[in-house]
C-alpha cells in the first residue's frame, strides 16, 4: 500500500533481454549471490552483471533482497492466510487499515485484494491456538473490520524451489491468452 502503485510509476517502455532475464532468474533464486558468481552463472563478465544489476535496481525492477526463513524452524509451525472484509463506511480508512495491521505481530504479508474481501493477511504462528487468538485479538476486534475468514496454510510453495522467475518471465514474452 504505497505510492508506487500511482499511474505513471512504472516504466512503460521497460524492455528486458535474455541476459537482463537469466539475471533476475538466478538473484530471485539467491540474492546472496555475489557479482563474481552470478556473472559465471549466465556467463558474462562480472563488470556486465554489476551494471546489468545496476541498472535493474535504477529502473525499479530489484527493489530490494529477501531471506527466505523456515519459519518451522523458528518455532512458528503454523501458517495462516486471514481473509478480512472492512465495514462498507470504513472504505476511506483502507490505507490507515493496511499501515496498521502490516506492523502487527506474527504477520509476513498484507495483500489489499479485489473481489468478496479487501484483505488477505499472511500470519505466522506458534500453534492453531495463538492464531486463533492472534485473529480474535487483533483483526476481529477492530472496529473498521466487518468480516474475517482463517484458512490454515497446510505447505507453500514458493521462493528457491518453485522458480516463479521463469513463469513471470514467460508471462512478459507471451500474456496469457
Amino acid at each position: 500500500m504505497t505510492d508506487r502503485y500511482a499511474e505513471g510509476s512504472t516504466p512503460s517502455n521497460l524492455r528486458l533481454d535474455e541476459l537482463d532475464e537469466q539475471i533476475l532468474s538466478e538473484l530471485s533464486r539467491d540474492a546472496r549471490l555475489s557479482n563474481t558468481a552470478l556473472a559465471a552463472k549466465v556467463h558474462v563478465s562480472p563488470s556486465t552483471t554489476h551494471a546489468r544489476v545496476k541498472a535493474l535496481k535504477d529502473s525499479g525492477v530489484i527493489r530490494s533482497s529477501h531471506v527466505e526463513l523456515d519459519y518451522e524452524a523458528l518455532g512458528l509451525p503454523v501458517q495462516g492466510l486471514v481473509s478480512v472484509k472492512l465495514q462498507a463506511q470504513a472504505r476511506p480508512q483502507v490505507r490507515t487499515y493496511a499501515r496498521k495491521v502490516v506492523r502487527l505481530p506474527n504477520v509476513r504479508s498484507v495483500f489489499f485484494v479485489g473481489g468478496q474481501v479487501d484483505f488477505l493477511i499472511h500470519v505466522v504462528c506458534t500453534s492453531t491456538g495463538q492464531l486463533r487468538d492472534f485473529v480474535a485479538s487483533y483483526i476481529s476486534m477492530d472496529p473498521v473490520v466487518a468480516s474475517t475468514e482463517t484458512n490454515i496454510v497446510f505447505e507453500h510453495l514458493g521462493g528457491a524451489e518453485h522458480h516463479g522467475m521463469q513463469n513471470i518471465i514467460q508471462a512478459m514474452r507471451k500474456p496469457f491468452e
